[in-house]
């Protein structure tokens, strides 16, 4: 039974890598997910392309961010950790690098616990605040300690700069609240454009 459920799980976050890639949502090896299954979390592998993602290229760590398998995980793991122990409900995290979520985050917030304009209810039904985090080396201990700061304050985050971190219950609930984001990003940042 806990093999059938990891396996699911595995073909579900291969399922969404390969529909992000797909879709022009993440490019390169730019982006990183990781589900929790029992007490280990697999993350996607350091250097992996969401593009050609496949089961083995996710890689469990420990709750405390142990390695526990042969291939490193990806450095953005912590980010990853805090929302794992920020609630046991979260079963999913997904962050890429996607355009216009990354075009919203230079655009002065009004609310640093809630960024993206609720021009649409989808946004909040979904997911909530998107906290604004302030902009600091990818993978740096700096960002780790900003993000940690700021993770109980909002239900997803946009790093300044450089892209969503979004938690879910599942593999597929992260999944349509980063959609969501990025579409709620993409509407913001054409009413911005035209001065609306």
């Amino acid at each position: 039974m806990m093999e059938d459920s990891l396996k699911q799980k595995l073909e579900e976050a291969v399922w969404v890598c390969h529909s992000l890639f797909e879709r022009g949502k993440t490019a390169g090896s730019s982006a990183n997910m990781s589900f929790r299954h029992g007490d280990r979390v697999y993350i996607s592998a350091s250097g992996t392309c969401f593009g050609t993602m496949k089961p083995e290229d996710f890689t469990p760590v420990a709750l405390d961010g142990t390695p526990l398998g042969e291939r490193k995980p990806s450095k953005e793991w912590p980010l990853h950790l805090a929302l794992y122990e920020k609630s046991p409900e979260i079963g999913a995290v997904i962050h890429t690098h996607s355009a216009y979520s990354v075009l919203w985050s230079f655009v002065p917030a009004e609310r640093e616990e809630d960024c993206i304009p609720a021009h649409t209810p989808y946004l909040k039904m979904k997911l909530g605040a998107v906290g604004l985090v302030p902009y600091e080396k990818p993978g740096s201990e700096a960002l780790f300690a900003a993000f940690r700061a700021r993770v109980e304050a909002s239900d997803g985050f946009l790093l300044k700069q450089h892209g969503p971190v979004v938690p879910g219950k599942t593999v597929m609930d992260a999944f349509y609240c980063l959609e969501e984001l990025e579409e709620s990003a993409r509407i913001a940042w054409e009413l911005y454009r035209a001065g609306m």
